[in-house]
Protein backbone atom coordinates (compact mmCIF):
# COMPACT_ATOMS: atom_id res chain seq x y z
CA UNK A 1 0.00 0.00 0.00
CA UNK A 2 1.30 3.44 -0.80
CA UNK A 3 1.82 5.73 1.79
CA UNK A 4 2.14 8.94 -0.38
CA UNK A 5 -0.18 11.11 0.45
CA UNK A 6 -1.75 13.96 -2.01
CA UNK A 7 -3.56 17.21 -0.26
CA UNK A 8 -5.67 19.94 -2.22
CA UNK A 9 -6.72 22.87 -0.54
CA UNK A 10 -10.51 23.52 -1.19
CA UNK A 11 -10.79 27.38 -2.70
CA UNK A 12 -13.94 29.33 -3.67
CA UNK A 13 -15.80 28.24 -6.95
CA UNK A 14 -14.88 24.51 -5.56
CA UNK A 15 -11.03 25.65 -7.35
CA UNK A 16 -8.56 22.67 -5.97
CA UNK A 17 -5.21 24.06 -5.15
CA UNK A 18 -2.34 21.47 -4.29
CA UNK A 19 -0.06 21.40 -1.45
CA UNK A 20 3.32 20.12 -2.01
CA UNK A 21 4.73 18.48 0.47
CA UNK A 22 7.79 20.05 2.14
CA UNK A 23 10.73 19.03 3.95
CA UNK A 24 11.01 22.14 6.65
CA UNK A 25 13.43 19.73 9.00
CA UNK A 26 10.28 17.39 9.70
CA UNK A 27 11.72 15.57 11.41
CA UNK A 28 13.76 17.67 13.53
CA UNK A 29 10.38 19.34 15.02
CA UNK A 30 8.51 15.66 15.09
CA UNK A 31 9.64 15.05 18.47
CA UNK A 32 8.46 18.47 20.03
CA UNK A 33 5.07 18.11 18.22
CA UNK A 34 4.69 14.73 19.07
CA UNK A 35 5.22 15.50 23.24
CA UNK A 36 3.03 18.57 22.57
CA UNK A 37 0.81 16.68 21.44
CA UNK A 38 0.59 12.92 21.83
CA UNK A 39 -2.99 12.35 20.77
CA UNK A 40 -1.38 13.53 16.79
CA UNK A 41 0.30 9.58 17.47
CA UNK A 42 -2.43 8.13 19.59
CA UNK A 43 -4.89 9.05 22.17
CA UNK A 44 -4.36 6.46 24.43
CA UNK A 45 -0.82 7.52 25.52
CA UNK A 46 0.78 9.08 28.70
CA UNK A 47 4.41 10.44 27.85
CA UNK A 48 6.40 9.63 31.14
CA UNK A 49 9.70 10.62 29.43
CA UNK A 50 12.05 12.39 26.99
CA UNK A 51 15.67 11.36 25.78
CA UNK A 52 15.59 8.82 28.29
CA UNK A 53 19.32 6.58 29.02
CA UNK A 54 19.08 3.20 29.25
CA UNK A 55 21.88 1.03 31.13
CA UNK A 56 23.02 0.17 27.33
CA UNK A 57 24.47 3.88 27.41
CA UNK A 58 21.17 4.48 23.91
CA UNK A 59 18.80 7.02 24.59
CA UNK A 60 14.98 6.75 23.75
CA UNK A 61 12.96 9.78 22.41
CA UNK A 62 10.05 9.60 24.07
CA UNK A 63 8.63 6.59 25.93
CA UNK A 64 5.07 6.24 27.50
CA UNK A 65 2.50 4.39 29.41
CA UNK A 66 -0.88 3.20 27.81
CA UNK A 67 -4.25 2.72 30.11
CA UNK A 68 -3.20 -0.88 30.28
CA UNK A 69 0.31 0.60 32.28
CA UNK A 70 2.17 -1.06 29.22
CA UNK A 71 5.16 1.04 27.93
CA UNK A 72 4.92 2.04 24.35
CA UNK A 73 8.98 3.08 23.27
CA UNK A 74 8.94 5.74 20.18
CA UNK A 75 11.86 6.40 18.20
CA UNK A 76 12.46 8.77 15.36
CA UNK A 77 14.16 7.36 12.57
CA UNK A 78 16.14 10.49 11.72
CA UNK A 79 17.86 9.35 8.82
CA UNK A 80 19.32 6.12 10.28
CA UNK A 81 19.54 3.22 8.40
CA UNK A 82 17.43 -0.12 8.23
CA UNK A 83 19.78 -2.06 9.98
CA UNK A 84 20.19 1.00 12.39
CA UNK A 85 16.91 1.87 13.47
CA UNK A 86 15.15 -1.50 13.86
CA UNK A 87 18.13 -2.86 15.72
CA UNK A 88 18.19 0.00 17.83
CA UNK A 89 14.46 0.07 18.77
CA UNK A 90 14.44 -3.54 19.64
CA UNK A 91 17.85 -2.94 21.89
CA UNK A 92 15.96 -0.43 23.45
CA UNK A 93 12.64 -3.17 23.73
CA UNK A 94 14.87 -5.85 25.75
CA UNK A 95 16.08 -2.70 28.14
CA UNK A 96 12.46 -1.61 28.68
CA UNK A 97 11.20 -5.22 29.05
CA UNK A 98 13.32 -5.71 32.57
CA UNK A 99 11.65 -1.94 33.90
CA UNK A 100 10.15 -2.66 37.46
CA UNK A 101 7.30 -0.26 39.07
CA UNK A 102 9.79 1.38 41.06
CA UNK A 103 12.38 2.26 38.03
CA UNK A 104 8.96 3.40 35.35
CA UNK A 105 7.63 5.38 38.26
CA UNK A 106 11.32 7.16 39.02
CA UNK A 107 11.38 8.19 35.07
CA UNK A 108 7.84 9.46 35.24
CA UNK A 109 8.36 11.59 38.27
CA UNK A 110 11.67 12.72 37.14
CA UNK A 111 9.88 13.71 33.51
CA UNK A 112 6.52 14.62 34.73
CA UNK A 113 7.35 17.26 37.06
CA UNK A 114 4.90 19.62 39.00
CA UNK A 115 2.21 16.91 36.95
CA UNK A 116 3.13 14.35 38.45
CA UNK A 117 3.14 12.12 40.24
CA UNK A 118 2.59 9.45 38.05
CA UNK A 119 -0.52 8.38 39.61
CA UNK A 120 -2.57 11.62 39.15
CA UNK A 121 -1.20 12.15 36.02
CA UNK A 122 -2.66 8.79 34.42
CA UNK A 123 -5.99 9.16 36.25
CA UNK A 124 -6.15 12.32 35.02
CA UNK A 125 -5.01 11.17 31.40
CA UNK A 126 -7.12 8.20 31.50
CA UNK A 127 -9.78 8.83 34.06
CA UNK A 128 -8.99 5.52 35.69
CA UNK A 129 -6.47 4.45 38.46
CA UNK A 130 -3.04 3.41 37.82
CA UNK A 131 -2.70 -0.36 37.28
CA UNK A 132 -1.12 -2.09 40.29
CA UNK A 133 1.38 -3.72 37.99
CA UNK A 134 3.42 -1.74 34.91
CA UNK A 135 4.99 -3.00 31.94
CA UNK A 136 3.68 -6.67 31.39
CA UNK A 137 3.63 -5.81 27.53
CA UNK A 138 5.49 -3.11 25.42
CA UNK A 139 5.61 -1.82 22.31
CA UNK A 140 7.51 -0.30 19.64
CA UNK A 141 6.61 2.43 17.37
CA UNK A 142 9.04 3.91 14.75
CA UNK A 143 8.40 7.80 13.75
CA UNK A 144 9.72 9.44 10.53
CA UNK A 145 8.84 11.71 7.42
CA UNK A 146 9.24 8.47 4.89
CA UNK A 147 9.63 4.49 5.94
CA UNK A 148 11.93 2.54 3.33
CA UNK A 149 11.07 -1.04 2.03
CA UNK A 150 13.71 -2.28 4.20
CA UNK A 151 12.46 -1.45 7.12
CA UNK A 152 8.74 -1.74 6.02
CA UNK A 153 9.59 -5.45 5.46
CA UNK A 154 11.15 -6.27 8.86
CA UNK A 155 8.44 -4.42 10.64
CA UNK A 156 5.44 -6.44 8.48
CA UNK A 157 8.21 -9.28 9.17
CA UNK A 158 8.59 -9.15 12.92
CA UNK A 159 4.44 -8.50 13.32
CA UNK A 160 3.45 -10.66 11.33
CA UNK A 161 5.31 -13.66 12.13
CA UNK A 162 6.45 -13.82 15.54
CA UNK A 163 3.90 -11.08 16.76
CA UNK A 164 6.43 -8.51 17.84
CA UNK A 165 4.16 -4.89 19.03
CA UNK A 166 6.10 -2.67 16.73
CA UNK A 167 4.72 -0.25 13.92
CA UNK A 168 5.75 2.76 11.79
CA UNK A 169 4.00 5.86 11.85
CA UNK A 170 4.78 8.35 8.54
CA UNK A 171 4.35 11.97 8.93
CA UNK A 172 4.08 14.27 6.23
CA UNK A 173 3.94 18.08 6.26
CA UNK A 174 2.09 20.38 3.80
CA UNK A 175 2.28 24.19 3.58
CA UNK A 176 0.09 26.43 1.24
CA UNK A 177 0.99 29.35 -0.82
CA UNK A 178 -0.74 31.22 1.83
CA UNK A 179 1.38 29.96 4.68
CA UNK A 180 -1.53 27.33 5.70
CA UNK A 181 0.18 24.61 7.36
CA UNK A 182 -0.59 20.59 7.25
CA UNK A 183 0.21 17.48 8.88
CA UNK A 184 -0.67 14.01 7.93
CA UNK A 185 0.33 11.06 9.32
CA UNK A 186 -0.02 6.92 7.81
CA UNK A 187 0.47 4.18 10.16
CA UNK A 188 2.57 1.32 8.53
CA UNK A 189 0.09 -1.56 9.90
CA UNK A 190 -3.09 -0.84 10.90
CA UNK A 191 -2.95 -0.30 15.15
CA UNK A 192 -5.85 -3.51 15.58
CA UNK A 193 -3.99 -5.67 13.15
CA UNK A 194 -0.76 -5.07 15.43
CA UNK A 195 -2.76 -5.87 18.61
CA UNK A 196 -4.78 -9.04 17.01
CA UNK A 197 -0.80 -10.19 16.06
CA UNK A 198 0.17 -9.36 19.36
CA UNK A 199 -2.65 -11.41 21.22
CA UNK A 200 -2.80 -14.21 18.93
CA UNK A 201 1.38 -15.05 18.07
CA UNK A 202 2.83 -13.69 21.71
CA UNK A 203 2.98 -16.45 24.49
CA UNK A 204 1.99 -13.17 26.88
CA UNK A 205 -1.59 -12.78 26.82
CA UNK A 206 -3.45 -10.13 28.92
CA UNK A 207 -6.06 -10.95 30.74
CA UNK A 208 -8.76 -8.47 31.00
CA UNK A 209 -10.36 -6.85 34.17
CA UNK A 210 -13.03 -8.92 35.64
CA UNK A 211 -16.32 -6.92 36.07
CA UNK A 212 -18.14 -6.25 39.93
CA UNK A 213 -20.79 -8.91 38.65
CA UNK A 214 -18.21 -11.50 37.73
CA UNK A 215 -16.25 -11.34 40.88
CA UNK A 216 -19.50 -11.08 42.81
CA UNK A 217 -20.22 -14.44 40.76
CA UNK A 218 -17.32 -15.96 41.90
CA UNK A 219 -17.47 -15.44 45.59
CA UNK A 220 -21.33 -16.84 45.35
CA UNK A 221 -19.44 -20.22 43.72
CA UNK A 222 -16.68 -20.22 46.55
CA UNK A 223 -19.34 -19.81 49.22
CA UNK A 224 -18.43 -16.29 50.34
CA UNK A 225 -21.01 -14.39 48.60
CA UNK A 226 -22.69 -12.52 51.90
CA UNK A 227 -19.69 -12.15 53.62
CA UNK A 228 -17.90 -10.78 50.44
CA UNK A 229 -21.13 -8.22 49.34
CA UNK A 230 -21.26 -7.17 53.01
CA UNK A 231 -17.63 -5.98 53.64
CA UNK A 232 -17.38 -4.57 49.81
CA UNK A 233 -20.03 -2.21 51.50
CA UNK A 234 -18.63 -1.55 54.30
CA UNK A 235 -15.01 -0.82 52.81
CA UNK A 236 -16.93 1.47 50.20
CA UNK A 237 -17.74 3.70 52.70
CA UNK A 238 -13.52 4.61 53.18
CA UNK A 239 -11.97 3.66 49.96
CA UNK A 240 -12.30 4.29 46.25
CA UNK A 241 -12.76 0.85 44.46
CA UNK A 242 -11.55 -1.24 41.28
CA UNK A 243 -11.45 -4.19 39.67
CA UNK A 244 -8.46 -6.10 38.57
CA UNK A 245 -8.02 -9.39 36.88
CA UNK A 246 -8.20 -11.48 39.97
CA UNK A 247 -9.61 -9.06 42.70
CA UNK A 248 -11.79 -5.60 44.21
CA UNK A 249 -9.05 -3.53 45.01
CA UNK A 250 -9.95 -1.03 47.31
CA UNK A 251 -7.50 2.49 47.16
CA UNK A 252 -6.87 5.97 48.75
CA UNK A 253 -5.30 9.27 47.53
CA UNK A 254 -2.73 10.11 49.57
CA UNK A 255 0.89 11.17 48.90
CA UNK A 256 -0.26 12.79 45.67
CA UNK A 257 -1.67 9.55 44.06
CA UNK A 258 -4.25 6.77 43.82
CA UNK A 259 -2.60 3.44 45.73
CA UNK A 260 -4.36 0.15 46.59
CA UNK A 261 -4.69 -0.28 50.17
CA UNK A 262 -6.77 -3.61 50.54
CA UNK A 263 -7.85 -6.39 48.32
CA UNK A 264 -10.24 -9.10 48.30
CA UNK A 265 -9.69 -12.17 46.27
CA UNK A 266 -12.54 -14.04 45.34
CA UNK A 267 -11.13 -17.04 43.29
CA UNK A 268 -8.55 -17.51 46.24
CA UNK A 269 -11.34 -17.75 48.68
CA UNK A 270 -13.46 -21.04 50.25
CA UNK A 271 -16.32 -21.46 52.24
CA UNK A 272 -14.35 -23.30 54.27
CA UNK A 273 -11.17 -20.90 55.09
CA UNK A 274 -12.91 -17.75 54.15
CA UNK A 275 -12.68 -14.21 52.33
CA UNK A 276 -8.68 -13.80 51.09
CA UNK A 277 -7.75 -10.42 51.83
CA UNK A 278 -4.49 -8.83 51.05
CA UNK A 279 -3.32 -5.65 52.72
CA UNK A 280 -0.80 -2.87 52.28
CA UNK A 281 0.55 -2.11 55.88
CA UNK A 282 2.97 0.53 55.57
CA UNK A 283 -0.05 1.97 53.24
CA UNK A 284 -2.77 1.38 55.92
CA UNK A 285 -0.89 2.37 58.59
CA UNK A 286 0.54 6.03 57.20
CA UNK A 287 -2.92 6.62 56.08
CA UNK A 288 -4.67 6.04 59.03
CA UNK A 289 -1.85 7.68 61.64
CA UNK A 290 -1.57 4.09 63.17
CA UNK A 291 1.14 1.99 63.76
CA UNK A 292 1.64 -2.09 62.73
CA UNK A 293 0.73 -3.52 66.24
CA UNK A 294 -2.64 -1.29 65.88
CA UNK A 295 -3.44 -3.00 62.16
CA UNK A 296 -2.90 -6.62 63.59
CA UNK A 297 -4.83 -5.98 66.49
CA UNK A 298 -7.73 -5.50 64.15
CA UNK A 299 -6.98 -7.87 61.46
CA UNK A 300 -7.91 -11.87 61.73
CA UNK A 301 -6.05 -14.18 63.04
CA UNK A 302 -5.54 -16.42 60.11
CA UNK A 303 -3.02 -14.33 58.35
CA UNK A 304 0.77 -14.11 57.68
CA UNK A 305 3.37 -11.84 55.83
CA UNK A 306 2.96 -11.35 52.21
CA UNK A 307 4.86 -9.42 49.68
CA UNK A 308 3.50 -8.41 46.10
CA UNK A 309 6.81 -8.67 44.96
CA UNK A 310 9.87 -9.19 46.84
CA UNK A 311 11.79 -7.03 44.39
CA UNK A 312 10.13 -4.01 45.52
CA UNK A 313 9.92 -1.78 48.25
CA UNK A 314 8.32 -2.38 51.24
CA UNK A 315 5.47 -0.44 50.89
CA UNK A 316 4.21 -3.27 48.32
CA UNK A 317 4.24 -5.33 51.57
CA UNK A 318 1.98 -6.40 53.90
CA UNK A 319 -0.30 -9.46 55.31
CA UNK A 320 -2.27 -11.72 53.69
CA UNK A 321 -5.17 -14.23 55.05
CA UNK A 322 -9.12 -14.73 55.49
CA UNK A 323 -12.17 -13.56 57.05
CA UNK A 324 -14.08 -15.82 58.27
CA UNK A 325 -17.37 -14.26 59.81
CA UNK A 326 -19.23 -10.85 60.31
CA UNK A 327 -17.43 -10.71 63.81
CA UNK A 328 -13.75 -10.43 62.03
CA UNK A 329 -15.75 -7.78 59.63
CA UNK A 330 -17.15 -5.33 62.15
CA UNK A 331 -14.11 -5.47 63.90
CA UNK A 332 -12.23 -4.11 61.54
CA UNK A 333 -14.19 -1.96 60.19
CA UNK A 334 -14.23 -0.51 64.08
CA UNK A 335 -10.92 -0.15 63.63
CA UNK A 336 -11.03 2.12 60.47
CA UNK A 337 -13.32 4.29 61.91
CA UNK A 338 -11.71 4.92 65.38
CA UNK A 339 -8.29 5.80 63.43
CA UNK A 340 -10.35 8.30 61.56
CA UNK A 341 -12.07 9.48 64.76
CA UNK A 342 -9.81 8.88 67.94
Amino acid sequence: MSEEIKLWQIKEDDKFEVCNPSKLDLEERLENWIEENISILSPDLLIIGRQVETDFGGVIDLLCLNRNGDILIVELKRGKTPREVTAQALDYASWVSELSNDRITSIANNYLSNRGPIENAFSNIFKVDLPDILNENHGIIIVASQIDPSTKRIIKYLSDTYGVNINAATFQYFKTQTNEEFLSRVFLVEPEQIEYQVRIKSSSKRRRNLTYEELQGIAVEKGIGELYCQFIDDLSQFFGKHTTRSSIAFTKNFEGGHKVVFSLIPQKSTGENGLHFQIYSQRFCQLFSVDEDNLLSILPKDRKSWTFDPNLSSEYSGFSGYFTCDDEIDTFIRGIRKALNP
